[in-house]
């Protein structure tokens, strides 16, 4: 005598259930890397704005812009890098978790971001370092 099961057993559920977890928890690391990986080119891009803008306020002034303090970046030195180059816009976004400070280098400058783990530095030859 046999007789036809219509549905699941658990153990078939708990194999669906565990896969499903092991799927999703690979989904989200890998979207932590690339949310990680747009907030770094963000403030990249933002950091070449800031070299161009360099450049025109030297040709405008005869001089660089650079932070009072730049050893660790702020949103005060954020915000005056905004005010002063940029007339106030908003080219280094809350959302990019980045504060951007700009160094005195001399006759030069670095332009230096910073996270909280990571730093990355723009210097004014355009090489990168922390990338």
């Amino acid at each position: 005598m046999t007789t036809k099961s219509s549905g699941f057993t658990l153990i078939e559920l708990l194999v669906v259930v565990a896969i499903l977890g092991i799927l999703s928890s690979i989904g989200i690391v890998s979207y932590q890397g690339y949310v990680s990986g747009t907030r770094q080119k963000s403030i990249e891009n933002a950091m070449q704005q800031i070299s161009l803008a360099q450049t025109e306020e030297y040709s405008n002034a005869g001089e660089y812009h650079t932070s009072d303090t730049c050893g660790d970046p702020s949103e005060a030195s954020s915000k005056a890098i905004e005010k002063e180059l940029f007339g106030g816009g908003d080219i280094i976004t809350k959302e990019s978790g980045y504060e951007v400070c700009i160094a005195d280098e001399g006759t030069s400058y670095k332009i230096i971001a910073s996270n909280g783990n990571k730093t990355i530095t723009l210097s004014a030859n355009g090489v990168w370092t922390g990338k």
